[in-house]
């Protein structure tokens, strides 16, 4: 099985590190936000990883360059000319990607514990397009679900404003509907790049929502797992009390 970092991002709430540093670089108890993930992936046996970079992309090359990818497979999917966010990112990783097994990714600046083996299982088991990890924490924005854990839409918890192609329930169905927030790891079939209609720049969230009107895509919620989203300056210290 292969996986895809998540690293090409400017990391603008991660100043002032990130004016002279990409965020894969910043460090957790003196190992990097990218060596943690390429290390996490390796727990699982997955050893294939594609990195992408724009943002100090020769800082982040050089580093994979000189720890010999910290024992793993690492190919650069170059976003120098363009940062195209997670989605274009992807899509721009997919000879790298496919072939005939699922694949999985995660944003370089997610931390968690989750079992990985579990949510492949799970996506083996259900067999959708597309699995992702949610838990049921508090964020400005949340996937929707119904009770069967498919994706059917989203919302923005601040102005309340909803998307999603599902979306078109009773008032009763819809309060049904549960909210989850997105942990970032995503297991996908590789079967999806030729599914996605998005081109360019774009999020992944759009994909999801265009994919869940025809296809199917759950949510796995680990909640209670360990989790933390390196964001900004001020979690690394909330990461170094999770993470040794």
């Amino acid at each position: 099985m292969k996986a895809m970092i998540f690293a090409a991002g400017l990391g603008t709430r991660f100043k002032p590190w990130t004016d002279e540093h990409p965020k894969a670089l910043a460090l957790v108890n003196g190992k990097s936000l990218l060596q943690r993930n390429i290390e996490y992936l390796q727990q699982y046996g997955i050893t294939d990883v594609v990195v992408n970079v724009h943002h100090f992309a020769d800082q982040v090359i050089d580093a994979v360059q000189q720890s010999k990818g910290w024992g793993s497979n690492i190919l650069i999917s170059d976003e120098r000319d363009e940062l195209l966010d997670t989605g274009g990112g992807l899509l721009k990783a997919a000879p790298m990607l496919e072939g005939d097994e699922p694949f999985v990714t995660i944003n370089v600046d997610v931390l968690t514990n989750l079992d990985l083996n579990n949510l492949i299982v799970f996506h083996q088991k259900h067999h959708p397009l597309i699995s992702f990890a949610v838990t049921n924490r508090k964020t400005a924005r949340n996937f929707l679900f119904d009770e069967q854990n498919r994706l059917c839409g989203w919302r923005n918890n601040a102005s309340g404003e909803e998307k999603g192609p599902l979306l078109s329930y009773t008032d009763e169905e819809r309060t049904k509907l549960v909210e989850k927030a997105y942990s970032c790891v995503v297991v996908f079939e590789p079967t999806v790049f030729s599914r996605i209609r998005q081109t360019g720049k774009f999020s992944l969230t759009e994909t999801y929502l265009d994919l869940a009107t025809d296809h199917l895509i759950l949510g796995y919620d680990h909640s209670g797992d360990k989790f933390v989203d390196v964001g900004k300056p001020e979690s690394v210290k909330v990461a170094e009390e999770m993470f040794a």
